[in-house]
Order: C-alpha cells, then structure tokens, then sequence
C-alpha cells in the first residue's frame, strides 16, 4: 500500500488545513527526521541561544509545531528510543512527548539523562513522560547529586511537575525532598538554582501543611548565606507568603 504524503499526514507551519488521522505504523525514524527536516525554521534555529540553549545538533522548530508533531503520530515507546538515539535536538523532544510512561524503566531514564544536555528537552521529559513514570520518585532522589547542571536540573524540575501531577503522593514525600532542596540551595549554576526554585515553590503551593514546611525551609535556606540560596528563598516566600497563594490554598 502507498504511504500517505506528506501533506495529508503532517502538521506543518505552511498550513492551517486540518489534517486527518493516519495509521500509527506509518511512521518510522526515517520518515520522522525528514519531516522534521522539512519543518526546519533558519530563524528560530538562530534564536535558540537567546533563549539559553546551545546544542550542536537543532533545526530550529517551536514547541507548538512539535506537540502538534506528536499528536499526529501518537504515543510510540519503540520509535521514541529511535528518535532519541539521533541526537537532534527536536528529534528528542519529540521523544519525550511520544514515549509512554507506563514502559520507561530506570534504565531508559539513566540513558537518557545522561545525554540531556538543554532545560527544554530537561523539561519536556520529566512534565509529560517521567512524572507518570514509576521510577520519578527515585530517581529525583538519585540525580540530585549529580554533578552535570541538566542531570541534577533533572531532579528539582521532575519534583516541580510531581508537586501537581502525582495526585496520589503522601505529604511525607514532597517533606523529604524539602530536606533536599534545602542541601543543595548553594548551587549557583543558572538552570540548577532556578530548578531548585521552582520545585519549592510547587511543594508549597500543593496544600496548607506543605505550604508551611515549604515556608519554613525557605527560612532556613535563606540563612545559609550564599548568593544562590539568598534568591531561591527570597523568590519563593513572596511568592508562598502571598495572599493569592494563601487564599487558593485556604
């Protein structure tokens, strides 16, 4: 049987024409590269490091066209690994969004993170493929001492997508990993401190009791002195301390 065109089966930026569904097993890491390929844009390839990444391997295409991508050809583990294997930097977007989180293993997030190597393709992994996945929680644990500045972003931004989405997490878990930020609050690297950030803030704004020990080891950060741990808790108790997060959570 011929495979459909392109233009029957791929959302691209040339067009707004609704495209119709086709079959889950037309698409193969060839034929996903080439369209990425062909959705390459030069001038968002050259915007890339204003945004703060720097990859070798990017074609330079926006995160609405690439979700867009991933519907279409809906959720694959098998061509996810492929893709990911490619080193292209949308290629492994679009591998997070396509990967199913019910099959990754602690294996598959142990080779990927090691090649994480932007806060984007960090992010997108852990919001819509690690945080449903049964190893998150042990592995936040895990790459919080990791050395490399994505790996160890890793940790505090999976703990940030869990704090809303693991609806089902005791407080316990969200306290113990309080005890981490805190440890590792003196990180001055840019996309470390803002990760550890974002994930206090989100433990704090999950209920009223998490929101006080949230407060509380805020104070504790901002005692420690070093430049990175004055921002982190500054930036969080205005926000944890605010009336709209104190009214939502009441």
């Amino acid at each position: 049987m011929k495979a459909p065109s392109r233009s029957s089966s791929t959302p691209t930026k040339r067009s707004s024409k609704q495209r119709s569904p086709i079959r889950a097993d037309a698409w193969i890491k060839s034929r996903v590269l080439q369209e990425l390929k062909a959705l390459a844009d030069p001038k968002a390839r050259a915007q890339l490091a204003y945004f703060g990444v720097d990859v070798p391997k990017a074609y330079g295409i926006s995160a609405p066209i690439l979700h867009k991508f991933a519907r279409h050809i809906g959720k694959d583990q098998k061509l996810a690994e492929e893709l990911w294997a490619s080193g292209i930097h949308e290629a492994r977007i679009l591998a997070a969004l396509l990967g199913e989180p019910g099959k990754v293993t602690p294996a598959q997030m142990e080779r990927w993170v090691k090649g994480f190597d932007s806060w984007d393709v960090v992010d997108t992994a852990c919001c819509y493929l690690y945080a449903e996945a049964k190893p998150a929680w042990k592995k936040a644990i895990e790459w919080s001492r990791r050395k490399k500045e994505f790996e160890k972003r890793a940790s505090f931004a999976l703990v940030a997508y869990l704090s809303y989405k693991d609806k089902l997490a005791p407080d316990s878990r969200f306290v113990q990993f309080l005890r981490v930020i805190e440890r590792e609050a003196w990180d001055e690297r840019n996309f470390v401190r803002k990760a550890v950030n974002w994930a206090l803030r989100n433990i704090g704004k999950r209920n009223l009791r998490l929101n006080r020990e949230a407060i509380r080891a805020a104070e504790r950060i901002r005692q420690q002195g070093s430049r990175a741990a004055r921002w982190i808790a500054a930036d969080a108790l205005r926000e944890l301390k605010s009336e709209a997060v104190q009214a939502r959570l009441r």
